[in-house]
């Protein structure tokens, strides 16, 4: 049997590769396409959908998340923007619902594998900061995948005392979120990047990781779309399905 699946933001650059991954797997049915002009909640009942992928933008999402919720459609969500206190409403939701679903800040194998892998590091190195390069048609800053980082990272780094410095220009340090220095780019010719550079004593650790073509994170939407589901709780990050 295969899953009724409805993207919406279908016409943006993910959701045009998204469209036409899901379109290609025999085990999910595309059954709608839908963009900021049209009724979500419409849509979803009038497709039968019953898992909707929202690749919008940081403006747009939580209105859809909690459209597609109350719809009952299992969500998919590869939108950054959400605030980690609308992510918890949004997951009381869903478990009130026991409605599976899914918020990835990042559906690329390599990038989870990057976070994973500096969440283990930061218990040595716990001097560290991130630097994210986007497209500069990207919204928000820093990016979903950043946030998540710095959340990560939290778990496991013990506190560094803080030295005091002054920015000459205000900003020059960048955000700093969870005790950790971001550092946001936004130019053309960028698709999504992120380096995690660690500094210790006589040396330093980066892990860096590049997506150059879209279709990166097709796997990861494919994959989400399958598990969600089997879930009756919507989980936060990829790796809580890998």
């Amino acid at each position: 049997m295969t899953i009724r699946v409805l993207i919406n933001g279908a016409g943006g650059k993910m959701g045009q590769a998204a469209v036409k991954a899901i379109s290609d797997d025999a085990a999910l049915a595309l059954v709608g396409q839908t963009g900021r002009h049209d009724n979500l909640a419409a849509e979803i009942k009038a497709s039968k959908a019953q898992v909707v992928v929202d690749l919008t933008n940081a403006e747009a999402v939580w209105k859809n998340a909690e459209i597609i919720i109350k719809a009952g459609a299992h969500p998919v969500i590869g939108t950054s923007g959400l605030l980690k206190e609308q992510v918890q409403k949004l997951q009381d939701q869903c478990t009130q619902l026991k409605l599976g679903g899914i918020i990835a800040p990042n559906f690329s194998l390599g990038a989870v594998l990057m976070m994973k892998h500096a969440q283990e590091m930061a218990k040595y190195f716990p001097q560290v900061e991130i630097i994210e390069m986007h497209h500069d048609d990207k919204l928000d800053s820093p990016s979903g995948t950043a946030v998540r980082t710095a959340e990560m990272l939290a778990t496991t780094r013990n506190p560094v005392a803080k030295k005091s410095n002054k920015e000459v220009v205000p900003g020059a340090r960048g955000a700093f979120y969870q005790d950790i220095h971001i550092h946001s780019i936004r130019l053309p010719g960028l698709v999504a990047h992120q380096q995690i550079i660690f500094g210790g004593t006589g040396e330093t650790l980066t892990l860096r990781h590049d997506s150059i073509d879209r279709l990166c994170f097709m796997p990861g939407i494919i994959l989400s779309c399958k598990k969600v589901i089997e879930l009756s709780t919507l989980v936060y990050g990829l790796e809580s399905i890998l």
